[in-house]
């Protein structure tokens, strides 16, 4: 597919194509902060030492509530729900991750997919909205979005803010919007929920 073959030479010019992955400690069950260092560790490697890694976090809680063995029905496995297919091209650029079962590995590749769409969103979205097209992406898929974002065009929206996304969401052909909508809200929720050292309030 082009535009994969498009993400992929873009992220292999912006973030470390190797991941040392190691096994993640894991605290009782129902803890938060089981998976911080991951989170930490990964956000510093793909996006910087000044990104927000607590976003990763809220995003893997609305994903799979930190669950290692969850699965969805549509077979999206782990923490961050990825699907094998996913995992596997996430793995092609990493050769140093190990099982998608691995939670710090699952998460490596989760923030990994992150960065990818965050890069592709880099020209055709605002700053200040980057971040719901990034996870609205992740959820719904890139082509979907980039379909509503056409309409949204079509319509003399501007295309770039999100609103406008949401504004003709209905209206994008197979599109469950209000599946994305309510996981950018639990998302928002999570990150508002935690203090700044990533702890659950």
């Amino acid at each position: 597919m082009a535009t994969r073959g498009r993400w992929a030479a873009r992220v292999a010019a912006s973030v470390l194509l190797v991941i040392a992955c190691a096994s993640a400690a894991i605290a009782a069950p129902g803890s938060t902060d089981r998976y911080d260092n991951s989170f930490r560790k990964y956000s510093k490697r793909f996006f910087g030492p000044g990104f927000d890694w607590r976003m990763f976090k809220a995003q893997a809680m609305a994903e799979s509530s930190l669950d290692p063995k969850a699965k969805s029905g549509v077979g999206a496995r782990g923490v961050m729900q990825l699907l094998p297919s996913t995992y596997a091209d996430v793995r092609s650029s990493n050769p140093g991750l190990g099982a998608i079962d691995d939670p710090d590995c699952n998460i490596a590749a989760g923030i990994f997919q992150d960065r990818q769409l965050w890069n592709f969103w880099t020209d055709s979205s605002d700053e200040q909205h980057r971040d719901r097209f990034t996870f609205g992406s992740y959820n719904a898929g890139y082509v979907t979005v980039k379909r509503a974002q056409k309409l949204a065009h079509d319509r003399s929206l501007d295309e770039r803010l999100w609103p406008s996304i949401e504004a003709v969401a209905p209206s994008v052909p197979k599109w469950r919007y209000l599946e994305t909508f309510n996981y950018l809200t639990r998302i928002r929720t999570y990150l508002a929920l935690m203090d700044a050292n990533g702890r659950v309030k």
